[in-house]
């Protein structure tokens, strides 16, 4: 498939980016940021999708005017996030805990690089090549013991780097109550 042409357009009102992809109708969405967003095939002229957008301009502003209020809540419910540095002091504190029961299979028998980041799609992460755990930065407004069960799920991946049964048994042996504390992160 040829590269997909973008173009930035605006009709009725409405700024939005057009791509060129290979679809059967035209899609008009408001994205979570309030940007509009449409996708048209080559075959349909520009100035139909103008006037496919201008005359959804209602609903276009609607959408937008929800999405506002739903970043707004949003933002409102987040707790306030601990500095980068205090983050990544209070994972590596945690991990020197956990690390004795993990040792053996650690990279090298060493304890493993801490790192935090700003993940959105993930708790904690576990590189076997650099040695590296990392951790959401958001975890540390969570529940003890769900930061304990990110700090041990991410451990046993040095010795099962996969979700298997094997590595669940691992989980369970170091933590017998991990489902309890695993849906403690789902609760937010």
């Amino acid at each position: 498939m040829a590269a997909q042409k973008v173009q930035q357009r605006t009709a009725g009102g409405i700024a939005y980016t057009l791509t060129r992809r290979r679809v059967r109708n035209i899609n008009l969405r408001v994205r979570a940021d309030g940007s509009v967003a449409a996708s048209a095939s080559v075959r349909v002229p520009v100035s139909y999708v103008d006037a496919f957008v201008a005359a959804r301009a209602d609903w276009v502003r609607s959408a937008q005017a929800r999405a506002a209020v739903r970043r707004e809540r949003e933002e409102a419910e987040r707790p306030e996030l601990p500095a980068k540095a205090d983050a990544l002091a209070h994972m590596q504190a945690l991990c020197r805990v956990y690390y004795p029961q993990f040792a053996a299979s650690c990279p090298g028998g060493r304890m493993p690089k801490i790192a935090v980041r700003d993940m959105t799609t993930r708790w904690g992460s576990c590189s076997l090549r650099t040695g590296t755990l990392a951790f959401a930065r958001r975890l540390c407004v969570m529940p003890l013991a769900a930061q304990e069960y990110v700090v041990v799920h991410e451990f046993c991946h040095f010795a099962h780097p996969d979700h298997s049964p094997a590595f669940w048994a691992a989980v369970a042996r170091v933590m017998p109550d991990y489902k309890q504390r695993e849906k403690l992160l789902k609760m937010r």
